[in-house]
């Protein structure tokens, strides 16, 4: 992984290999710039967060005919796991011909949205193999409490992707995936991505803005106070993660893949 000059914004780098050259064909330097410029502006979040939620984002260009709109449902997700306290956010995005890039933790998340705003779609395929090794080496570092995605394709090999959901179940971080449409490759991985780490997974169109914002700040609720918080919260998204979290467990997690 490799910071930009200013150090306030990282882009992935493929695992064995270095990131894109600078120049390469997959979005413009004014493009960059003022996605650097934006996240140069987020404010870091603090040491004293009980827990660190990682929210990643497919912007490639088939979501190009509903971006608009998920941004704007998205930018509420945002809004919902804010109002959570003790909360630090990361947004992760990939498109184009290998960009995939990551803010800083930062705990008001209204910036994020505002960051998100200045990202639009670029042709290319899904890297969710790289979203899953940053998550699962900023894990290394600091617990993760739980990773967002959200997609509405998968064109990777999923049996390698298993892989590295592994090490994030062992890092003890569930992967809740929203999947936008109907595809149905996209669906067997983003079960099984869910089911290995331990997380869930939910299908969404745009229509379903309301119930999305209950799911995330159910996930929100449980990335800082573990299944516990999950159960006393109650209402029904709470429900629908802890049917797909499994039977409880001891300790501050409780669910499957958390101790």
């Amino acid at each position: 992984m490799t910071k930009d000059k200013t150090g306030s914004e990282k882009a992935l780098s493929k695992r064995g290999g270095a990131a894109p050259a600078e120049g390469a064909a997959m979005s413009s330097r004014s493009e960059i710039a003022a996605f650097l410029t934006a996240a140069k502006s987020v404010v870091p979040a603090s040491a004293g967060g009980s827990g660190r939620l990682a929210f990643a984002l497919d912007a490639t260009m088939s979501r190009q005919p509903t971006w608009d709109s998920a941004c704007k449902l998205q930018a509420e997700m945002f809004d919902a796991v804010g109002k959570t306290a003790a909360l630090s956010v990361q947004l992760v995005y990939f498109r184009g011909l290998g960009e995939c890039r990551a803010s800083r933790w930062v705990n008001d998340t209204r910036q994020l949205a505002d960051l998100m705003t200045r990202i639009d779609c670029r042709g290319g395929q899904t890297q969710i193999g790289r979203v899953l090794r940053h998550v699962a080496d900023e894990a290394k570092d600091r617990p993760v409490s739980a990773l967002v995605y959200i997609g509405d394709a998968m064109e990777e090999d999923i049996d390698k992707l298993a892989v590295v959901a592994g090490e994030l179940a062992l890092r003890k971080v569930p992967c809740f995936m929203f999947h936008e449409g109907n595809d149905p490759a996209a669906a067997i991985g983003f079960r099984e991505i869910a089911r290995v780490t331990g997380g869930a997974y939910v299908r969404f169109d745009q229509n379903a803005a309301s119930e999305l914002a209950s799911l995330l700040r159910a996930v929100a609720t449980y990335a800082t106070g573990g299944r516990r918080a999950l159960e006393q919260s109650g209402g029904s998204a709470a429900r629908l993660l802890l049917e797909q979290l499994g039977p409880g467990k001891p300790g501050k997690g409780g669910g499957a893949g958390r101790s």
